[in-house]
């Protein structure tokens, strides 16, 4: 049984994106069973709820050499702890190629679209299967999160046009109607925990290089996309208390954390320390006031924000 899973601190892409492809592999005669590595966000269980689909299990702890597919990341950073053990045997990503290396050939499908599910579309119609109305719905609702449904810049028309193609096989006819009542799920914070806000769509990245004068640098970059960003930043004291937490504990250079309010597509960033505003100032040309950085539309992460970054800490030759 080959083990799917997505990244650590999973969003609904992470954890659809496993369901359909464990389910697509079986459908191929390769037996596959989906796992997650990390609790849920408040928009995937009402995803999972309004599908009818159980959350996949924590993924347990695996001997070195088992075989693995890795759906939406492949960055040990951001991947199951003995990543470097195991033996990646598929990897369906819609993200920048990190440090993944393999010991034998590997099926990779990289795509620059907006979705993970977006690929798996495509992989079921080159494999000539009808998606099935559950797997429809999981991969709609996992584009319309990853994409906000179409106000990130990392939305492609391929996006555009998977949604319009499953819609109907998911029997969602107003989608719009379905993507604010997911947003309004994931907005639903009540009283999560700080630290939990922090590391709910949270990911580690390292910049730079070993043989610059600075070294490699280590971020964490966290994001909350909400319809309420004024709950968020008015627990902004907590917030803060729990980034200089998670930078002592993981030994990072910095952390940030993007506020983005979906409906004004707009990215208010807390700021951690004058470590974290100085590089915001020179990487991005904002100042910090009050601890918030003003980031305007930079609401796209794997887009706006960390190749910014990358490029700020990468030695100029």
């Amino acid at each position: 049984m080959l083990p799917v899973f997505g990244h650590t601190n999973p969003d609904t892409d992470a954890i659809t994106s496993a369901l359909v492809y464990a389910r697509l592999l079986t459908r191929l005669g390769v037996e596959a069973r989906a796992y997650r590595l990390g609790e849920l966000n408040r928009e995937t269980p009402y995803v999972l709820r309004e599908a009818g689909v159980e959350a996949p299990e924590l993924l347990p702890e695996l001997p070195a050499g088992t075989a693995v597919a890795l759906v939406d990341h492949n960055e040990s950073a951001q991947s199951v702890a003995n990543l470097h053990e195991l033996t990646v045997t598929r990897v369906i990503d819609h993200h920048k190629l990190g440090d993944l290396t393999t010991a034998q050939p590997a099926y990779l499908r990289f795509e620059p679209v907006g979705c993970a599910a977006t690929i798996l579309l495509a992989l079921h119609r080159e494999a000539g299967l009808e998606v099935e109305a559950v797997d429809a719905r999981l991969m709609l609702s996992a584009i319309l999160s990853d994409t906000l449904h179409f106000r990130s810049p990392t939305t492609t028309d391929r996006d555009r046009q998977a949604v319009e193609v499953l819609a109907p096989v998911a029997g969602i006819e107003d989608v719009e109607a379905y993507a604010l009542a997911m947003f309004a799920a994931k907005s639903d914070l009540g009283d999560t925990p700080a630290e939990t806000l922090l590391r709910m769509d949270y990911k580690v990245f390292p910049f730079g290089e070993a043989t610059h004068p600075q070294g490699v640098q280590t971020w964490g970059i966290g994001v909350v996309e909400t319809t309420n960003p004024g709950y968020v930043l008015g627990r902004q004291a907590e917030l803060l208390e729990a980034m200089d937490r998670a930078r002592a504990e993981d030994g990072l250079s910095g952390v940030l954390l993007s506020v983005v309010d979906i409906l004004r597509e707009h990215n208010t960033t807390l700021v951690l320390s004058a470590t974290e505003a100085k590089v915001l100032r020179d990487a991005f040309g904002v100042e910090t006031q009050g601890n918030r950085a003003d980031l305007g539309d930079r609401i796209s992460r794997k887009k706006q924000i960390v190749p910014v970054l990358e490029a700020y800490f990468t030695p100029q030759s």
